[in-house]
Order: structure tokens, then sequence, then C-alpha cells
């Protein structure tokens, strides 16, 4: 089987990691975690063009997480899946460490490390038809990609207990419920719609969005204290920047439909 690896494009502020091993339920397997890792880190290098990140992919399947037919074939198997697990952690650190809104677009079945890359993301945009599986136990494996940390501050402890105990799927209306995904909407629409929420995302201010998607991933990790006193340093600096001084002298000025300081709306 010929492994395609992931595509990278950058245009008009947007850049997009597309999933391409269509014939493989675009499992990943090591070329394509180690393009993955190559692109994020163009995306970083990047970072003062790049609004949004969006992460698609082609076929059927979103992503049937590691390539199990790989793992079950490495001559050397421990060292083989932890080399694997290794360059997608690597990934997923540097794309939760990019100043810039990750949005996932989940046409299909997400298992795995599918889940790992919906869980990293800020935005996640399901079809109606989607699922999502721990798929780790039906393997004899134990969760990595960063689910065994995030799933429970996105669903709960007690429904990460049941997605990854138990390896039952869960459909697209569950996984909004349970706050696993942003927004459900009809397969057929699911393209327009990320293209509106994308092109909302990246007409606000570039540093403002960054900084509000890097900010919100850091909240769980810290205490209060700890996340008022970065909230007060980052506004402070975005205000001291060109962007908002001038932003914030526009909404300053006298607009005649605008009441001034002090009248009575």
């Amino acid at each position: 089987m010929t492994t395609t690896v992931p595509m990278l494009s950058v245009s008009g502020g947007v850049a997009t990691i597309r999933l391409a091993r269509p014939d493989a339920g675009n499992a990943v397997d090591l070329p394509t975690a180690l393009a993955l890792r190559d692109a994020v880190a163009g995306i970083a290098s990047a970072s003062e063009r790049v609004h949004v990140v969006v992460i698609r992919a082609d076929g059927r399947l979103f992503c049937a997480g590691g390539d199990v037919r790989a793992m079950a074939a490495a001559p050397e198997r421990r060292a083989f899946v932890a080399e694997l697990a290794g360059v997608l952690h690597e990934v997923l650190s540097a794309l939760r460490a990019l100043p810039t809104p990750v949005v996932a677009v989940v046409q299909g079945a997400a298992a795995g490390a599918g889940v790992g890359l919906v869980l990293a993301s800020d935005v996640v945009l399901a079809a109606d038809h989607a699922t999502f599986v721990a798929a780790y136990p039906s393997v004899g494996l134990s969760p990595d990609c960063g689910v065994s940390a995030l799933l429970p501050a996105a669903v709960g402890a007690r429904r990460a207990a049941l997605f990854l105990l138990t390896g039952t799927p869960i459909d697209a209306a569950t996984a909004l419920d349970w706050g696993l995904v942003t927004e459900v909407c009809p397969a057929e629409t699911l393209d327009a719609r990320a293209g509106e929420v994308v092109a909302a995302i990246a007409a606000l201010p570039r540093e403002a969005v960054g900084e509000a998607a890097r900010l919100l991933r850091r909240s769980g990790e810290r205490t209060y204290a700890a996340q008022l006193a970065d909230e007060a340093a980052t506004i402070a600096r975005l205000s001291a920047g060109a962007e908002a001084g001038a932003l914030l002298a526009a909404f300053a000025a006298p607009h005649p439909d605008r009441p001034t300081h002090g009248d009575t709306p």
C-alpha cells in the first residue's frame, strides 16, 4: 500500500492540514506522523501569516487512529509503538502551542489518535453521520495522543471513563451533547459551514484570536490566579500593539450613530 502523507497548504491566512491516506482510513503510520510534525513546524515558522489552522481528511473516515497493521507487522513492536506515539505527541504538543486557533472538520469516523486530534483542536465541526470511538481496548492498548488528559476536561470524568473503558462508539449527536464537538451539521453542508467559521475567525485580528485560543487551552492547567496574571499581561501587551491601538482609537472616536461617554442610550 502506498503511503500518502498529510498535505499542507496556506492561502489567505488559512493553513490547512489534510490527512491523505483514504485507502487506509487515514490511519497514522510513521511517515504520516513525521509529515504531520513537519506540517505543524511549517505553520509555526509562518505563524505571522496564519490566522487559523484547519485539519481535514480525505475519504470516508476522518482518522482510523494509529496504523494497527503497521504495529502488528513491526519486528520490534515496542520500539515502533514508542516511536510512533512519541512523534504524534510532539505533533499534538506543537499544535496546541501554536498562537493560532485550530478548527477540525470531521466528515466521518474518528478513532484513537483521531480523537486525539479532535481534542487538540479549539473548534470541532462534525458531519451528522460522524462517529467517535476510543478503539484502544479492542486491540489491547491504552490511550495515547493526549486522550486521557483532555477527554475528561471536555466531556467529564464519568463520560470519559465510559468512553475509554468500554470502547463503545458514540454518534455525532452524543458527541455534541457531551461537549466533544462544537457543532454538528448535515454532511452536505459541512464544508460550507466550515468555510463560514474559518472565515469568521480569519477576519478578526490575528493576535487577539490567537491569544484567546492560547488562554483557553491553558485554563485547565493552572490556578485561577495564574490564569488571571496571564490574562492581565496578555491584554496589556496587545493593547500596546499597532493593531489594537488603531481599533481602540476607532471605537473611541465620536460617531453619529453611537452615544458618547456619559450619554443616555
